[in-house]
Parts: structure tokens; C-alpha cells; sequence
């Protein structure tokens, strides 16, 4: 990892695998552009979401019976190391070949990178933690400033505008500012910027946490050169 320029992207789910099914187009742009950029001494970690296929599955369960926290996230989870493993094998001759499942393991971090790898590909870890918290919590183990947040938002709003009229666009915001908008308590179905728990420990970190829309392709280039891009900056 010597001389190699670190980026911690939290892929949403939603971008993977939308309603009308897997984005292949996506994935194909992704791909071309995360192989150049490796190309120029980047290596990345990229954590994936569950999205709607997890949302499926849950609704799916509720309707049979009542679904319990515990297990609507167990689904969850299992949903992102499913959309782990599509990422995984998009970039096979670049990732290795195990998913990090737990970024708390000392050992399992060691091996990624290890023989040149550009990719390490990570999934959802256990109850109450989202894969933001994920990405969150790999930054701190592998010492990475910055997480790009990739979903299907272009930025963040001081309130949902699909409800409010008088939402906010915010371009820069601090921790406090931002956690005062998202709160603290985590719930498997939340459907947030970037997750409570997640922020909380970004904002102890020191982090700066770019939240972009992940299909504007060009403008994730722009951030990955740090010019000037479209998107909320969290510091």
C-alpha cells in the first residue's frame, strides 16, 4: 500500500441492484473507470449496500410474519455480501478474492493489498451496524481521510425534499450540524444519507465523508482528481 493513494467508497445498493434489476450499464462505467484510476497508483475499498433487494426480502418476510429487528438486518446484510460477491467477481483480476466480512479483524485486513491488489471488496458485518458504519469503520483501520458515499442522491437536504418543499440543499456541512438532521438511533430500513452511528464516529474520526450521486460516472472522476465536483461535502 506504500505510494498508493487510498479511497474508501460506500457503493449503495441502489445502484447495484435498482427495481428494474441490475444495472449492468452501471457497473460497466464503474469498472472501466476504477481500473483506470488504478492504473495511476489508487487502490480503493469498496463496501456495498443492500438497497432494494434487501428492502424486498424484508417486505417479503413482514407480510408472512412479523419481522424482527434482528433478522430484518440479518437480511440485509446477506443482501449486501450477495451484491459483495457481483462486485467482487466484476473485478477479479484486480480484488482478492475474499470478501471482508468483519472490519474489525486485524488479520483479515492484512492479506488485502497484499500482493498488489487494487480492489478490496467489504460487505455488511452484523446487527446494528449499516455498511456505512463499515466503510466508516475501515477508514480508521486503514488510516484513509476521506469516504465517498456513492448513491442515488446527488446531496444531502436539511430535510427528505420528496416530503418537504422547503428542503435545503446542502454543499458543505459540519458533523454537528449534520447530525443534528439524520439523529442517532440506527433502524435496519432507515433510509438516510449517511447513517447515524456512522456519522457519530465519522465526526470522532475527523473524517470527511463525500455523499454523490454514484451514476454521474464523470463527476465521481472529479472527485477521485479532487476538482471540483457535484455533491455534499461532511467535515
Amino acid at each position: 500500500m506504500k505510494n498508493k493513494e487510498l479511497f474508501i467508497i460506500s457503493l449503495g445498493g441502489s445502484l447495484i441492484a435498482p427495481q428494474e434489476g441490475i444495472d449492468w450499464k452501471f457497473l460497466k462505467k464503474f469498472r472501466e473507470l476504477i481500473l483506470k484510476e488504478i492504473k495511476k497508483d489508487k487502490i480503493f475499498v469498496i463496501v456495498t449496500g443492500g438497497g432494494n433487494t434487501a428492502r424486498v426480502y424484508q417486505q417479503a418476510a413482514n407480510k408472512v410474519c412479523k419481522l424482527t429487528k434482528d433478522d430484518q438486518d440479518w437480511l440485509g446484510i446477506h443482501t449486501t455480501r450477495l451484491n459483495a460477491h457481483l462486485i467482487k467477481t466484476i473485478f477479479r483480476d484486480v480484488a482478492h478474492p475474499r470478501i471482508n466480512k468483519n472490519p474489525r479483524t486485524k488479520e483479515d485486513l492484512k492479506i488485502h493489498f497484499k500482493k498488489g491488489e487494487g480492489v478490496m471488496v467489504a460487505a455488511g458485518w452484523r446487527p446494528g451496524w449499516s455498511t456505512d458504519y463499515v466503510a466508516t469503520i475501515l477508514a480508521e483501520r486503514l488510516e484513509a481521510k476521506t469516504v465517498i458515499n456513492l448513491s442515488n442522491i446527488e446531496y444531502a437536504y436539511t430535510k427528505d425534499p420528496n416530503k418537504y418543499k422547503n428542503a435545503e440543499k446542502l454543499i458543505e456541512v459540519n458533523w454537528k450540524d449534520f447530525r443534528k438532521i439524520v439523529g442517532n438511533k440506527w433502524d435496519p430500513g432507515l433510509n438516510a444519507p449517511f447513517d447515524p452511528i456512522a456519522s457519530k464516529l465519522a465526526q470522532k474520526l475527523k473524517l470527511k465523508v463525500i455523499i454523490a450521486k454514484g451514476g454521474n460516472i464523470k463527476n465521481l472522476e472529479k472527485i477521485l482528481a479532487n476538482k471540483k465536483y457535484k455533491g455534499t461535502t461532511i467535515n
